[in-house]
C-alpha cells in the first residue's frame, strides 16, 4: 500500500452561494493529491506524456458527507491499495482541521500509450518505484 496527504486550503472563488466548497472542486483538489503522491515517488505526470504516457481518468466517485468552509485547510488522504498494472486506482479521504471526515472518493487512471491511443502497462520505472510499498 503507498500512501500520501496533501494540504489544499478553500479559497474564496471555490465557494457556493451557501458558503460550502463547491462540490466540483473536489476533482481538481484530488489531481493535486494524485500530482503530489506521483511526485513522492520520483515521478511527474509531465515526465511520463515527455515520454509518450498519459494518463487519462476513467472513473471518479465520490460520497460526500460534510462540506468544506472558505479559508479551511483541508487534508487529503490518498491510498493506492492494489498494485497498479494498465490501471491505477486511488481512494481519498479529506478530513477538515477538526479531523471530520468530509468525503471519501476514488479515482481511477488508465496508463494509455500517447501513439497509438490505446492502454498500455504502467511503465517499469514507475512499477518498480511503487512496488517497494506493496
Amino acid at each position: 500500500m503507498f500512501s500520501s496527504e496533501t494540504k489544499v486550503s478553500v479559497r474564496y472563488a471555490e465557494t457556493d452561494k451557501m458558503g460550502y466548497c463547491y462540490y466540483g472542486n473536489y476533482a481538481t483538489y484530488f489531481e493535486v493529491a494524485r500530482v503530489e503522491m506521483i511526485k513522492k515517488l520520483g515521478f511527474s505526470y509531465k515526465q511520463m506524456e515527455d515520454e509518450g504516457v498519459a494518463l487519462p481518468v476513467l472513473e471518479f466517485n465520490i460520497k460526500y458527507f460534510k462540506p468544506a468552509f472558505y479559508d479551511e485547510e483541508i487534508t487529503i488522504k490518498t491510498v493506492v491499495t492494489e498494485k497498479p498494472a494498465a490501471r491505477i486506482t486511488f481512494d481519498y479521504e479529506c478530513y477538515n482541521e477538526s479531523e471530520v471526515l468530509l468525503n471519501k472518493a476514488s479515482t481511477t487512471l488508465v496508463f494509455v500509450n500517447m501513439k497509438t491511443g490505446r492502454p498500455q502497462q504502467a511503465p517499469a520505472d514507475f512499477l518498480e518505484a511503487i512496488e517497494k510499498h506493496f
